[in-house]
């Protein structure tokens, strides 16, 4: 196994080295077109909205996923089959049509890649920080910022801020219990500021009953920081570990949903009818295999084991010179289970334990050194990531005296069916100018270079190996800012951004073939690229923020990778190629404050996202296949979006209660299979007392997801999508689901 970079060695150089560095005065901090002034983007050259700890704080039950909360902001697409949105085989989050894997994500700058299930190269936000601890979130829908470390965001980037030590000593505990045998515990000890800096430890604890079938989904989480001023420095650094055991849903399709309701799941815990089943459904035993075999498993499972570690030292170099350096280590032991019944196990049960295997050791840094010199603000990044990421796909022995359980790491495979060692070196430079061109007028305009390089060594199985590198050395960026009086403003931008290769046998990939199929492809293929138009207007006064966004999205190079057989076969795919994408849209958001403590946020999606090309393919048999996508509306990319939430806070009692719609998506590439629309309410309501007994602040506060307990499909493409008809690829929605949450402060 090769080593990796050691997550203590880069801390403790940033830690002794902020104690080395002089001391400077404190200077008044400048305004930045780079950072979120407001919530709707004032002064940026881009669309670009935030949120803060006020509105986190708001959702509608604790430990709910911050990507819940983003949701609300115009052009985002956000669904999970659980009512938390913290089920990651379920949790999708699109942006002006691009999906997960094709944004950017990061925690306090450091990247969790795409975010993706069985990610490769970083983790989900849910599994990077308490929900607790986030205090800010911005969403840049189109044109991301240049020295943004990620290697995937074809459209936007979404970035996360966690919430510093309090400036006081204090005890923090809440207590969550609700639908399903909910139940959060999270408790944080602020160690208050002090010459050494300040502190803060929280645990988090989170199990759950599946709304449907059997099983529960668990989460424990450990969150520490440290930050330190001095002088005109800011050091600060955190370590995060999570464990988390969540038991699949079963995948639906329409035809099972109307044959089987909604209600249907897997078998766990009863082996024995997943035993019964592989014998009379699935071809096992002289059993004829029919389409039914593949209604219910006896289980799945996600097993996930993070530490993610960083810091950042922000330090003033001069009167004009700043230097910000994050460095950052990541590792990951993964497990996806799936017991199929398409293997048997050795003592002849024709049930087996299939696992997709994962482990990630990455380390990084990334700096941005910044120079303000005769009314231009000079900027130059960079990011380096070394990353070494193993996966294998096994089989355990599965028996009716030795059931694994969902729930823990398995051991002692019968069978290895392939195991791959991943490395991905991935460096990117930025240089942009920032400059007022005339009264009002600001230019900012600059470029990236990327470069992602992957070396594939096969170690067990007889697919490939191999290297294949993604490249580009001017991705151009160019933004207008213009001050038509001061409350309104005019914005224009336009990026060019390229995706890199995916280093993994999974998935969208160029290794997820034969030895044959990729030294077919990899002197030929293309890495997608996208040039990102955007312009708009924003507005804003004492009685209300506006902000209004029109776009152009012409998507080039769409790699696709079609796969035979359902999705628990694993079957090799064949990546290419096929064509562009074209995406068109209007978007505004307008937050009105009625009356003290009353305000309304709404926000408008309107877009048409389309394939421009057919797609082309040829056989073993070199003949030829067409499927006439050219035209056709790219999938789980619904045309109207409307989000609602009217919101009253008065120091005791607040409350929010929130709408939102979304239109028809559709889940086959030939647009013959949709779901419809639907309207979903939410519900959040609570009290809180300053100084109650002992207690500091105390509050409660229920949440009702789904207030209408409306019956509908969330996500799409959980297992693909497929070019025509209807497939096993919906996870229906959670029904109506209530928490109540107790808070304390000492």
């Amino acid at each position: 196994m090769r080593s990796a970079v050691h997550a203590l060695t880069p801390l403790a150089a940033l830690l002794s080295l902020a104690f080395v560095l002089p001391a400077q005065a404190q200077t008044t901090e400048t305004t930045e077109l780079e950072r979120v002034t407001v919530t709707l983007g004032r002064g940026q050259i881009r669309s670009v909205q935030g949120l803060t700890k006020a509105d986190f704080e708001a959702a509608a039950a604790a430990g709910q996923s911050p990507l819940a909360t983003v949701s609300r902001l115009p052009g985002v697409n956000f669904q999970s089959a659980d009512p938390l949105g913290n089920y990651e085989w379920s949790a999708r989050f699109t942006v002006r049509a691009f999906s997960q894997n094709q944004l950017g994500f990061t925690l306090d700058g450091v990247p969790l890649g795409d975010m993706s299930y069985g990610n490769l190269n970083g983790l989900h936000i849910s599994r990077a920080i308490s929900s607790e601890n986030v205090a800010r979130a911005d969403l840049s829908q189109g044109t991301g910022s240049l020295d943004t470390p990620s290697s995937s965001n074809l459209g936007g980037t979404l970035q996360f801020f966690s919430a510093d030590p309090a400036k006081k000593q204090g005890l923090q505990v809440s207590q969550t219990l609700g639908s399903e045998k909910n139940s959060r515990t999270f408790v944080r000890l602020d160690s208050g500021q002090s010459e050494f800096g300040a502190i803060y430890a929280s645990l988090t604890r989170q199990e759950a009953d599946k709304w449907r079938g059997e099983g529960e989904q668990r989460q424990d989480q450990f969150n520490l920081k440290y930050v330190k001023n001095f002088g005109a420095h800011r050091l600060a650094a955190f370590i995060n570990t999570s464990n988390r055991r969540e038991v699949d849903y079963q995948d639906m399709s329409k035809e099972m949903l109307q044959r089987l309701g909604y209600q249907w799941d897997n078998f766990f815990p009863n082996f024995a009818a997943a035993v019964k089943a592989s014998n009379t459904l699935c071809g096992n035993n002289g059993s004829t295999y029919v389409a039914q075999c593949d209604d219910a498993y006896y289980a799945g499972s996600g097993l996930r084991k993070d530490t993610l570690a960083g810091a950042t030292l922000d330090a003033k170099l001069a009167d004009n010179l700043a230097l910000k350096t994050t460095v950052y280590h990541h590792k990951n032991d993964g497990r996806g289970l799936w017991f199929t019944p398409y293997t048997t196990s050795p003592d002849g049960t024709p049930v087996a334990l299939r696992t997709t295997e994962y482990a990630i050791q990455r380390a990084g840094l990334s700096a941005t050194l910044e120079y303000d010199i005769a009314g231009h603000q000079l900027r130059a990044s960079f990011w380096h990531e070394n990353n070494d990421f193993d996966q294998a796909r096994r089989f355990y022995a599965t028996t009716q005296n030795a059931v694994p359980s969902p729930y823990v790491f398995p051991s002692n495979p019968f069978f290895t069916q392939w195991q791959y060692a991943f490395n991905t070196k991935t460096d990117q430079f930025s240089l942009s100018d920032t400059i007022e061109i005339a009264q009002g007028l600001t230019l900012g305009a600059g470029f990236k270079s990327l470069r992602a390089s992957i070396d594939a060594e096969r170690q067990v199985g007889s697919g490939p190996a191999g290297s294949i590198t993604a490249k580009k050395s001017f991705l151009p960026q160019l933004g207008l800012n213009y001050q038509l009086s001061r409350t309104d403003e005019l914005f224009a931008s336009v990026s060019k951004n390229m995706r890199a290769y995916q280093g993994a046998a999974t998935g969208t990939t160029p290794f997820a073939t034969t030895q044959a199929g990729f030294d077919a492809i990899k002197g030929s293929l293309r890495p997608e690229t996208s040039t990102n138009l955007e312009g708009g207007w924003r507005t804003t006064s004492k009685l209300y923020e506006a902000a209004v966004t029109a776009y152009v999205v012409d998507f080039k190079d769409r790699l696709l990778g079609v796969t035979q057989g359902s999705g628990i076969q694993g079957n090799p795919t064949v990546l290419s190629n096929v064509g562009g994408v074209r995406t068109k849209g209007l978007e505004g958001a307008l937050s009105l404050r009625l009356m003290p403590g009353l305000s309304w946020y709404n926000s408008l999606s309107l877009s048409k996202s389309t394939y421009q090309d057919d797609v082309v393919s040829k056989n073993a048999s070199n003949q030829t296949t067409t499927v006439a996508t050219a035209g056709k509306h790219v999938v789980d990319a619904p045309d109207r979006m409307v989000k609602s939430i009217l919101s009253y806070d008065n120091g005791t009692w607040f409350g929010s209660l929130g709408a939102d719609y979304m239109s028809k998506r559709y889940y086959s590439y030939l647009n013959d299979a949709a779901v419809d629309g639907r309207t979903l309410l939410n519900l959040s309501a609570g009290v809180r007392a300053k100084s109650l007994g002992l207690l500091s602040e105390a509050s409660v506060q229920l949440g009702v997801t789904n207030l209408t307990d409306k019956q509908y499909i969330s996500t799409i493409g959980s297992n693909g999508f497929v070019n025509s008809g209807d497939s096993q690829t919906l996870l229906p929605g959670a029904p109506r689901q209530v928490y109540i949450t107790f808070t304390g402060k000492l």
